[in-house]
């Protein structure tokens, strides 16, 4: 028997072995594909904020990664969790002992979404949110395999209070959705007001999804505050502006504050009623060319432009890819670890940073909606005013309750 040279042993060496390193990067795809659920509002008043966009955001993603991580397949899929808790949860349980899903996507619903934190956290499960609101995802709730994508309550409320405060406005009247997202809101947007030197004259609560909500907004007429600050979010709160203009409270000097608008809202109110609005903003399509080209192809499948929740969406996903890719596995402490160690850049946030806390920290916009003389073209909706710095857009890891921070 021939004896095999000497060079061509150490290279059948080398091959075999890069072969198996290969092989075991492979093997470290739990089940031979990497599962993304994204669960969201599919029909009901969230639905164009999210909704059916969030899938699609999520299934760009995913085809703009080439299909494949670590040359398993990206598999994405979807549901509709009717705003109720009990259905969501519901769902993402079947979805991680049933069908193998690695991580959950969006979570619409301040209430769906921590109970899906807690989910994740006890499966080892990494948990992407983009939608909700509420501070405690990154506070007293944060997870290790839990991140919160693109504003939160306190980015949204706390600068702008403070503006509107410095300009004589110092007065308020809350009307509070009546859930998590709300309580949230109406309790942080309070203390911003109290510190700030500006007094909250009463509050009521509304109920979800309520078709009228005229018998919340009078007794925030009669109160007499110069602002009435809407702590809702979605058609409750384009509702609430549409009667505020029927009831003459804006033509009779009250100032309305929502701190949570989206670019479909505006949208649904139409410039004539929407103008002038300011609030704070994770993305606008019409920033420059990258964000114009996913806006564009964007609006190709959805025939509308996409919100910051639904780029959000992707650029989550994005970097949770390169974290599997970077890690060599998808084993989600150790996808969560290089998620916080690599910086996120993209279309969505150039120089993002994802905290020990899970916040993502990005730049956010400060914008105005245009006069519709100003408007030059469909979806031309916003003036950006200013580029609020995320260190000052987001509370401090010193001000956080989570028990993930050092201090």
């Amino acid at each position: 028997m021939r004896k095999m040279p000497s060079r061509l042993l150490c290279g059948v060496a080398a091959a075999l072995c890069l072969g198996a390193i290969a092989g075991q990067a492979a093997a470290q795809v739990s089940d031979d594909v990497v599962k993304i659920g994204v669960l969201t509002d599919m029909s009901g008043q969230y639905s164009d904020l999210n909704g059916p966009g969030s899938l699609l955001a999520a299934q760009m993603a995913a085809a703009d990664f080439g299909g494949k991580v670590l040359g398993k397949p990206i598999e994405i899929i979807g549901a509709d969790h009717l705003q109720k808790a009990d259905v969501g949860v519901g769902i993402a349980r079947r979805w991680i002992e049933n069908e193998k899903v690695d991580a959950i996507s969006d979570v619409t619903n301040s209430a769906i979404a921590l109970a899906v934190q807690q989910l994740t956290r006890e499966t080892s499960r990494v948990a992407l949110f983009a939608s909700p609101g509420t501070t405690d995802l990154t506070g007293k709730q944060c997870s290790p395999t839990g991140f919160h994508w693109v504003y939160d309550n306190y980015s949204n409320a706390v600068g702008p209070l403070k503006a509107l405060i410095d300009k004589g406005n110092d007065t308020f009247f809350i009307v509070t959705a009546d859930f998590a997202f709300g309580h949230s809101l109406e309790k942080i947007a309070s203390e911003a007001i109290k510190a700030n030197g500006g007094k909250v004259l009463g509050n009521v609560r509304h109920p979800f999804g309520a078709a009228d909500l005229s018998s919340f907004l009078l007794p925030a007429q009669a109160s007499k505050a110069k602002v009435i600050l809407l702590a809702t979010a979605g058609k409750d709160m384009t509702t609430a502006i549409k009667q505020a203009n029927e009831f003459g409270i804006i033509a009779g000097g009250q100032a309305i504050a929502a701190p949570v608008v989206f670019i479909t809202d505006v949208n649904a109110l139409g410039l004539p009623t929407a103008q002038g609005i300011s609030f704070v903003e994770g993305f606008y399509w019409d920033q420059n060319d990258e964000t114009r080209a996913f806006a564009k192809r964007f609006f190709e499948t959805r025939k509308a432009m996409p919100t910051s929740v639904q780029a959000g969406v992707y650029s989550s996903i994005t970097h949770y890819l390169k974290a599997i890719q970077a890690a060599g596995t998808d084993e989600a402490k150790a996808v969560a670890a290089k998620m916080r160690e690599l910086p996120v850049n993209d279309f969505f946030a150039k120089d993002g940073k994802v905290r020990e806390d899970g916040r993502m920290v990005h730049n956010m916009l400060l914008v105005q909606v245009k006069k519709p003389s100003e408007s030059k073209q469909p979806w031309d909706y916003y003036n950006v005013l200013a580029t609020v710095p995320g260190e000052q857009a987001f509370q401090s890891l010193a001000q956080s309750e989570c028990p993930l921070v050092k201090k």
